[in-house]
């Protein structure tokens, strides 16, 4: 007993060491320090252990392993993203986030709709300091049959591994690292009762892939990722324009779900958090959706997708914007060959900008107003129509203006009104309750 309260002494005066450090560069360097402590420690913890008597051994590591009082130096696996305790080795930890929603056209009473919009279950394990597992499983609408629009899905299933304190490597389906929303996109997360237009038109949110990543962390503050993924496939594209005008990538994502692999993926990120409160960053990703198919006119058919984007959170304000845009490469062939109802653009883009302020704040309660406004066009330009190509149409433009009122940082109650610009039948009012945990 006296061992181990030394131990939770210790740990929480290193943690406040930690909480007193100036840059991140100090932080890094009192992490390490902190957990070669903690490592030394439970070392001398295990030799007490096995200086017991027989008759006295403690029962299995599966349910006495002491829990980490650190995050892992990289890539955290993604039960520690929901804000929960990295799981002991040996043990599972549960987690997860959830949102239910009400929508209210503005012109239309008899079109309002609420649904549990999505749930999602997570188990995440850690076979050793530096291996761990996680997994997602996310049933949207609440009902999933033959006859419901409700889905049941594998949003994550993957490994992770830390190869040094700064490097770590992720294997399995995993969310790409673009944008704000996909590898973060947690209902108390972001702004709005609905995820924005941009980062689920644009960049298709929640966005996961099949493959291999390397995540590296400087003591700067600078991050990187890189990687080799499953892409789209162009075979899946519809003849219906309804579908890939809300989200040309999600009209074609192919999810894990015996994706053709045939052309890979490729990813690289940067981002920057060295200044306290401000992150700037971008990916690119390079794809290939042809897949080599011979049923199609175009097999060597790709996509390009690059963002960039920046926070700035200074005092009671959270400001953010993001800008993203694609490209289809080689489709012409694929638009002659008798796709004209619903032709692959050449492009698709979008960006928001947004301001959020921490109005009033008593404990764990807070009350946060925010307005974004977005501008997005997912059908720009068409090739390989002989002049028969579709109009443009205009850029879709919508004002969000809402508050969030927090009962608890992870419980979220939201209201917001959407106001689009170009077309007024689609204005609503939002209701959205939502928590993870």
């Amino acid at each position: 007993m006296k061992f181990q309260t030394t131990l939770v002494a210790t740990a929480i005066a290193l943690a406040c060491q930690v909480g007193h450090a100036q840059t991140a560069k100090e932080v890094a360097a009192e992490m390490r320090h902190m957990r070669d402590e903690l490592r030394q420690l439970r070392a001398e913890l295990e030799a007490l252990k096995k200086q017991k008597p027989p008759e006295a051994a403690a029962p299995s590591p599966a349910t006495t392993a002491p829990a980490s009082t650190s995050a892992p130096p990289v890539a955290v696996a993604a039960y520690t993203n929901q804000g929960t305790a990295e799981p002991a080795p040996n043990a599972v930890n549960m987690f997860g986030y959830g949102e239910l929603n009400f929508t209210r056209p503005r012109n239309n009473i008899a079109g309002s709709e609420a649904t549990a919009r999505r749930a999602v279950l997570g188990f995440g394990y850690r076979f050793n300091e530096r291996t761990r597992f996680a997994a997602e499983l996310e049933v949207e609408h609440a009902v999933v049959s033959k006859d419901d629009s409700g889905e049941v899905a594998f949003e994550q299933l993957y490994v992770e591994h830390d190869i040094t304190d700064g490097l770590s490597t992720k294997m399995g389906l995993f969310l790409l690292p673009v944008g704000y929303m996909n590898e973060s996109h947690e209902p108390t997360r972001y702004y709005g009762v609905t995820r924005n237009l941009v980062e689920t038109a644009i960049i298709p949110s929640t966005w996961r892939e099949i493959g291999v990543g390397l995540r590296g962390i400087q003591d700067s503050g600078l991050r990187w990722d890189a990687g080799v993924v499953t892409s789209f496939d162009l075979t899946k594209w519809p003849t219906d324009s309804a579908e890939t005008k809300e989200s040309p990538l999600g009209a074609i994502h192919q999810e894990g779900q015996k994706a053709k692999a045939a052309s890979l993926g490729y990813y690289g990120a940067l981002n920057y958090d060295g200044v306290p409160g401000v992150n700037v960053g971008g990916s690119l990703f390079q794809g290939g959706i042809g897949q080599k198919q011979p049923t199609i006119a175009s097999p060597n058919a790709s996509v390009t997708l690059a963002e960039v984007h920046t926070k700035w959170q200074v005092g009671s304000w959270d400001l953010s914007a993001l800008a993203a845009q694609g490209r289809f490469h080689d489709v012409s062939a694929f638009n002659a060959s008798g796709n004209g109802v619903n032709p692959v653009p050449d492009q698709f883009r979008g960006w928001y900008a947004q301001a959020a302020y921490r109005l009033w704040r008593k404990g764990d309660t807070s009350l946060v107003p925010f307005t974004r406004y977005e501008r997005v066009n997912t059908a720009l330009g068409f090739s390989g129509l002989n002049g028969l190509a579709p109009a443009n149409d205009p850029d879709t433009q919508v004002w969000t203006v809402g508050a969030s009122y927090y009962l608890h940082p992870q419980v979220v109650v939201k209201m917001d009104v959407q106001k689009y610009l170009n077309n007024h039948a689609l204005d609503r009012f939002n209701m959205g309750l939502g928590f993870h945990y």
